[in-house]
């Protein structure tokens, strides 16, 4: 454990982090993450999906390590995204969507992968709309409060 700040002690973030991680990438992350690296391909072979296929790349990273990261929207990312998310979701948004779905039931059917079937539910409506979005790390996100 860590201190916060003068008497008051916390979990080390990093630490909880890096065991999500790993339980994750086991369990779910590697197939997922091919799922979605797969769909970059698939989009980087035809030059007008290109950006379907780097935005499809991007979310596989994340899913491949996503505890201490988020996604966030893009604040300069206009109809084009919105366009381009619909077209998205005929193309491989539906199968992603199912893949998470699918990997989130037996992750529930144990005390230990209930956060991790969660984690996996959130991503849902990520793999529907991937593009105008962009990973950054939760460390960089401005919290409100004392």
């Amino acid at each position: 454990m860590r201190r916060l700040s003068p008497g008051v002690i916390g979990w080390d973030r990093r630490g909880v982090n890096t065991i999500l991680n790993v339980v994750w990438l086991i369990f779910a992350g590697l197939w997922l993450a091919a799922g979605y690296a797969l769909a970059g391909i698939v989009c980087c072979l035809l030059i007008v999906t290109i950006p379907f296929g780097i935005a499809s790349f991007r979310i596989a990273g994340y899913t491949l390590w996503p505890f201490g990261r988020t996604l966030v929207d893009k604040p300069t990312a206009g109809i084009f995204s919105v366009l381009g998310n619909v077209i998205w979701v005929l193309v491989a948004g539906i199968w992603l969507a199912i893949g998470h779905v699918l990997t989130s039931i037996p992750l529930f059917l144990s005390i230990i992968g209930i956060p991790l079937g969660i984690a996996n539910l959130k991503l849902v409506p990520v793999s529907l709309a991937p593009l105008g979005k962009r990973v950054v790390p939760t460390s960089s996100l401005r919290t409100v409060g004392p």
